[in-house]
């Protein structure tokens, strides 16, 4: 997501010494001139207000502020040499900085009582600014208990649905099995062929569809059309909604906040509904035959027709000298055309007696 900055405002920090509240920029306890702490964390105070002073929004856009290798002192990060000590700040630390210290809000924090001596302090405060203790209570670890037994009649049921489901599977695996395993073999005699040959034909329809208007093919006719949601960008876009998230605050290591909200753009675009002519089957041509000399047929076409998708099917007739009828069914005209009236075939037969394939006899 982009990160918008709103602006920057002052945080506090409570000195360990006397717990006394602290403007951020403040390098020295105001109650009882100790320093400031190098591990001091940074709040927010009780009344959030966006700075407005050109020169302090300066010094919180200058970055961290680092503490001094030699003496400890903080110095802001734009110094070169120590106020206090006049130590190269090379040698120095800077601050900790980034982290988010809370939820920007422009009315006053949340008060809560000390769990120690009862004071208020704002939710943010992480030591009590009446007796100094910290504001997190220990809280007792309850002990796990076990998940509730489910009811015996709920796994049955699982149990039975189960089973019927994998009774169900063998049975479609078996039945295809004794569909294409051949179990038995037999002697026939081709008495009759037959061929059916088909040509389907097709017309210039109009069919309806709807897609984003810029997908729209160059022939068709638009119809109505509405904005919908497309997709989300991460930056500015034309017709973008803008949507941001609730604004934080981020620590800048200088006493200040950087106020800022993630955002992104939800993209909106046009979507038609629009007519194209394409080709549909509407009708098709058959041509039979019980020779050896099969042939497409030839239909007439209009105008707006053509010819379409071909296909061929040719059958065997066989009888076995037990006078049992069978048939066998093919797509390829060179096996076809073997089919002599009167030859012998060894046919290959499954457990449900169909026709598995079918060899010349020896």
């Amino acid at each position: 997501m982009a990160k918008e900055e709103l602006g920057y405002v002052r945080l506090v920090w409570f000195c360990p010494n006397c717990g006394s509240k602290n403007p951020g920029p403040q390098k020295t306890c105001i109650s009882c001139g100790n320093p400031q702490p190098e591990n001091i964390q940074f709040q927010q105070d009780e009344v959030q207000e966006l700075i407005t002073d050109a020169d302090e929004i300066a010094k919180a856009k200058a970055g961290a502020d680092i503490h001094c290798g030699f003496c400890g002192a903080r110095n802001p990060a734009t110094a070169t040499v120590c106020s206090q000590c006049g130590g190269d700040l090379k040698e120095g630390k800077s601050r900790a900085s980034g982290q988010v210290v809370g939820a920007f809000q422009t009315g006053p924090v949340k008060q809560v009582s000390c769990p120690h001596c009862g004071a208020l302090n704002p939710e943010t405060a992480i030591k009590c600014a009446g007796c100094g203790a910290s504001m997190s209570e220990p809280k007792s670890i309850p002990r796990p208990t076990a998940p509730p037994a489910q009811p015996a009649k709920k796994g049955i049921f699982i149990g039975i649905l189960l089973i019927i489901l994998a009774v169900i599977c063998v049975a479609i695996l078996g039945f295809f099995f004794l569909l294409t395993r051949p179990s038995k073999s037999v002697e026939a005699t081709i008495e009759s062929v037959a061929w059916a040959r088909t040509i389907s034909i097709e017309k210039l329809t109009p069919i309806e569809r709807e897609t984003w208007k810029e997908d729209i093919p160059p022939n068709a006719k638009i119809g109505t059309c509405e904005k919908k949601y497309k997709t989300t960008s991460q930056d500015p876009v034309p017709q973008a909604t803008k949507v941001c998230g609730t604004p934080y605050v981020k620590d800048t290591g200088s006493g200040h906040g950087q106020v800022v909200q993630d955002c992104e753009y939800k993209v909106y675009a046009d979507t038609c509904k629009y007519t194209v002519s394409e080709w549909r089957k509407t009708d098709e041509a058959i041509l039979k035959g019980t020779d050896y000399a099969p042939k497409w047929p030839e239909p007439k076409l209009t105008s707006d027709q053509r010819l379409g998708e071909k296909s061929e099917l040719y059958t065997a007739y066989l009888k076995t000298a037990e006078s049992k009828s069978y048939t066998y069914t093919s797509t390829d005209i060179n096996r076809f055309m073997t089919w002599k009236k009167g030859s012998k075939w060894v046919i290959k037969l499954n457990a449900l007696d169909g026709v598995v394939s079918m060899e010349p006899a020896k």
